[in-house]
């Protein structure tokens, strides 16, 4: 309602800006014209007087001529301000008073939402942000599976997302479900292994061992099958064989690989940087890669976001060795990424609590003396 009184507020003023001006016009107009009446009076009048004797012939000439002057001055400045006839004025104020309305009414049909409900700031406000949009999608989706739990494109679709917000064993769950439905292919058991990785912390566990063997049966050259168990000879122990894997992967990897430098930071575990170095097709800085680097993620991240992702890793791979400090090999892949991130003063402190908690396992802790050393961060 406010709109539409303003509107009509503004079509007046609009008017009045026309009209206004035609009635001064008017108005000039007929002042001239009651002006060139009373002249023409004084000239017949003086006329008359002459003619009775009453003024003489000099006086009556220089009268006339004042008076014709005048005359002649009201008569230039009617013609420049000549009125328009009476026909052409309703025609203008018919224009004024009702096609400028009529015009400004069309405009807004036209170009305007009439039929749209007032959203006043605080609602606009409390609409949800972006991520709300993306939690009421997934919510939706998961309504729909629960009410149509075959649906399996819908468990396939709804997997990914589950992995890109670190909601893993639900995405074990919906992989699970996905190949169950739709059957089993390279993609879907490497991503089921990778989830299932994933969700047990970093650790390719048998189940996932498993999941990458068939998606090698389907596709001999599935990149994230053999990733993540060349992942596993290392973290099984199974040195030499883990070295064999990544120079495999290495070698046959594109020279713009997104997992490449992943991969060679894997094999550096094993290896001096140097031997690394020359086994690598391409040359460049190694960014660190724990055991569960994002393969799949990796093309679409930016370099901002996957250094974020690997220094998460990182922390869970410390956190796991404080936990659990017997894991020499992970000991050691944890110093190489903290000297590959730039942090010497990191991998020296995890070194001391490695000696802490290796204190009374001096077998152990003379392997991970001998990796701190071989990186160059312990004692000779």
């Amino acid at each position: 309602m406010l709109l539409w009184i303003v509107m009509a507020a503004l079509t007046a003023a609009a008017s009045l800006a026309v009209l206004i001006p035609l009635g001064r016009q008017t108005h000039a107009a007929a002042h001239a014209g009651a002006a060139r009446s009373i002249y023409r009076d004084q000239l017949d009048e003086l006329g008359r007087d002459r003619e009775r004797g009453l003024i003489g012939d000099a006086e009556a000439d220089a009268a006339r001529i004042e008076i014709s002057r005048r005359l002649l001055n009201s008569d230039s400045g009617a013609t420049a301000e000549t009125p328009p006839s009476r026909p052409a004025y309703r025609v203008e104020r018919l224009g004024a008073l009702v096609l400028i309305p009529l015009l400004a009414i069309g405009t807004y049909l036209y170009v305007g939402s009439p039929q749209l409900a007032d959203r006043p700031i605080g609602s606009r406000e409390a609409e949800p942000t972006a991520q709300g949009n993306v939690d009421d999608l997934i919510a939706k989706v998961e309504s729909h599976l629960a009410a149509n739990p075959e649906d399996g494109r819908g468990w396939e679709v709804l997997s990914p997302i589950y992995m890109r917000l670190g909601r893993f064993d639900d995405a074990v769950r919906a992989l699970g479900n996905a190949k169950r439905l739709l059957g089993s292919t390279a993609e879907r058991e490497s991503l089921y292994g990778e989830a299932l990785t994933r969700a047990s912390g970093n650790v390719v566990t048998e189940d996932a061992r498993a999941a990458f063997d068939r998606a090698l049966k389907f596709d001999p050259d599935d990149v994230r099958s053999r990733f993540f168990l060349a992942v596993a000879l290392g973290q099984a122990g199974r040195k030499d064989d883990a070295i064999a894997a990544w120079k495999a992967l290495i070698a046959s990897a594109p020279a713009d690989a997104p997992w490449l430098s992943a991969a060679q930071a894997e094999l550096a575990q094993f290896q001096p940087t140097s031997t690394v170095a020359a086994t690598a097709p391409t040359a460049g800085p190694v960014a660190p890669g724990p055991t569960a680097s994002d393969i799949a993620a990796a093309a679409q991240q930016s370099p901002a976001e996957r250094q974020q992702m690997i220094e998460g890793m990182v922390s869970g791979l410390a956190a796991r060795l404080d936990a659990d400090p017997s894991d020499t090999t992970g000991w050691e892949r944890l110093f190489r990424a903290y000297m590959v991130l730039g942090k010497p003063d990191e991998a020296r402190a995890a070194l001391s609590r490695a000696r802490a908690g290796l204190a009374e396992k001096p077998e152990l802790l003379a392997v991970v003396e001998q990796a701190a050393r071989d990186i160059g961060i312990g004692k000779d």
